[in-house]
């Protein structure tokens, strides 16, 4: 029987030296400046449409198209990787993301900006994949999840870095550093990377059963979903044609994707791997904790920069009071569920109890809060985050052999790329509608019974009463303030609702936890355990 020349043969193992350790951390600078990339950019983007002179609409494509690239990336990206090897696809995509991000502050128009956006998400969103690659082959097993806790850090540590490098750049130097920024740190991430990644042959022979058209259907497929979800709201959903395309035409390119997938030689996800309990969990799993990741980050910060009317300056400390533990709590965490004894599905659902926790504790936020009444939401976000999401890497990769790790790398990404966005758009989505909904609440009670209103929200933010003696509005200085006091207090309540919500995906984890995944074991004791039966 013959071999087919593209099928997937363990690679070599290399010695775990300081050299490789180096290379390792060059692929992560990479992953986590990519991450930063796309979320200060997003929160700088006021200022970014005000420097540049782009409208809204501009504005709003600016941010979908790299985020529709980026994950249409993180499909391909594995596939590439062994073709053209580790090292050069990851040297390549670290410099080209950099360039592009050189050149764009000197785009002359809003065309030219979303194009190349669009083409640095490609580069951007083909790291985070490679990071999981290379944990996954070169670490050895005592310090494998070491090397996980690491990936972990860019869905807990650089995103909540994003808000504070934001408000440096657009206060204090300027919104050119906006994209300027991941110069620095790629042209390191590149020296790290050429100098400790070993370098594979490349397999140029893998395009003779390339899955090209599962490239073309797949990546178009999840790009114009993301598209979809992304211009919704703006787009008024299924009352624009626009939307109601994008989304007819991604769900058909991914139904046609996944069927050719089962069937291809050498496809770009082996859906086959997903009848793995430990892996379909947690593909799942990463999902909803993408979801309940926004409690400490989107809810927060929308509370105080609506109602209190804070820069992304003052709200960015209660992000780093998430990010920053993370470089202690994550390898601390990953030493705990080192020991045999510590089951980490355990470890989940604590974790989940906690975020739920705090949850709990944000329903009762109130007008009145202030920066100071989310420090204990934001500590218990600190720990509970890791704590679901390094289990979740632990149990899918524990079923994942060397061999197969870019198919899982490949899913795994797309998958986490995918859920951000969409958890993201549920947040917002859901918050504008109880919003809406609490509105309308309160200016139905305030047309019946003013006088409620008015006894239930007091003076306003200047002190003055918005109500005459009979609880009426008066003049047209009253009326604004009364408009904001309802405007404030259905936010409140819509992000009280939303933290409730949260908890109800919290619940559904651990719910998750206790039925689907099977026990895994620290990869030491594994590898203990394997020499201990071969001795004998």
């Amino acid at each position: 029987m013959t071999t087919s020349p593209a099928a997937p043969t363990p690679p070599a193992p290399h010695p775990f030296t300081f050299r490789l350790a180096m290379g390792l951390l060059g692929v992560l600078i990479a992953a986590l400046t990519s991450g930063l990339n796309d979320r200060v950019s997003d929160m700088a983007l006021a200022d970014l449409r005000a420097a540049t002179g782009i409208d809204y609409a501009t504005g709003s494509w600016l941010v979908s198209a790299y985020q529709a690239a980026e994950v249409a990336a993180m499909m391909l990206a594995p596939w590439f990787a062994v073709t053209f090897s580790l090292r050069r696809f990851t040297l390549t995509v670290s410099l080209g993301f950099a360039l592009i991000g050189a050149l764009l502050p000197f785009a002359p128009n809003g065309t030219l900006l979303i194009a190349l956006r669009a083409l640095q998400g490609l580069f951007g969103g083909a790291l985070p994949p490679m990071l999981m690659t290379v944990a996954l082959r070169f670490l050895p097993p005592p310090i494998k999840l070491f090397g996980l806790s690491a990936y972990a850090l860019t869905a807990t540590f650089g995103p909540n870095m994003a808000a504070s490098l934001a408000a440096l750049w657009t206060d204090s130097v300027g919104w050119q550093f906006v994209f300027w920024q991941v110069i620095p740190p790629m042209l390191i991430a590149c020296l790290l990377t050429g100098w400790g990644i070993p370098q594979d042959p490349t397999r140029y022979e893998r395009f003779r059963q390339m899955d090209l058209f599962g490239m073309v259907t797949g990546s178009a497929g999840i790009a114009m979903l993301i598209l979809a979800l992304t211009q919704g709201e703006r787009l008024d959903w299924f009352d624009s044609p626009l939307y109601s395309g994008l989304l007819l035409v991604s769900l058909a390119c991914l139904t046609v994707f996944a069927i050719n997938e089962w069937f291809h030689p050498l496809p770009l996800f082996k859906l086959q791997m997903l009848s793995r309990r430990n892996l379909s969990f947690g593909l799942i799993g990463l999902s909803a904790v993408l979801v309940l990741t926004l409690s400490g980050s989107a809810l927060p910060s929308g509370y105080l920069a609506q109602v209190s009317g804070f820069r992304t300056v003052q709200f960015a400390p209660l992000a780093l009071t998430i990010g920053l533990p993370q470089l202690l709590v994550a390898p601390l965490l990953a030493a705990l569920l080192n020991i045999r004894w510590i089951d980490c599905r355990w470890m989940l659902i604590a974790g989940a109890t906690l975020i739920a926790g705090s949850c709990l504790l944000g329903t009762q936020i109130t007008s009145d809060w202030a920066r100071t009444n989310f420090w204990l939401i934001q500590a218990m976000q600190a720990l509970g985050q890791p704590m679901i999401i390094l289990p979740i890497l632990m149990t899918a990769t524990s079923v994942v052999a060397p061999p197969e790790g870019p198919f899982a790398s490949a899913m795994f990404n797309t998958v986490r790329g995918f859920s951000s966005i969409a958890a993201g758009t549920l947040v917002e989505w859901f918050l504008s509608h109880r919003e809406q909904f609490h509105s309308n609440v309160l200016l139905n009670a305030a047309a019946q019974k003013p006088w409620l209103l008015s006894a239930e929200n007091g003076a306003s933010a200047s002190g003055s009463q918005p109500f005459l003696a009979d609880g009426s509005v008066s003049s047209g200085e009253n009326l604004s303030q009364f408009a904001s006091m309802v405007k404030h207090q259905a936010l409140v309540l819509g992000i009280s609702d939303s933290y409730l919500m949260l908890i109800g995906f919290a619940a559904l984890l651990i719910l998750l936890t206790a039925l689907l995944p099977r026990r895994v074991w620290p990869p030491q004791t594994l590898l203990n355990s394997s020499t201990t039966k071969t001795r004998i």
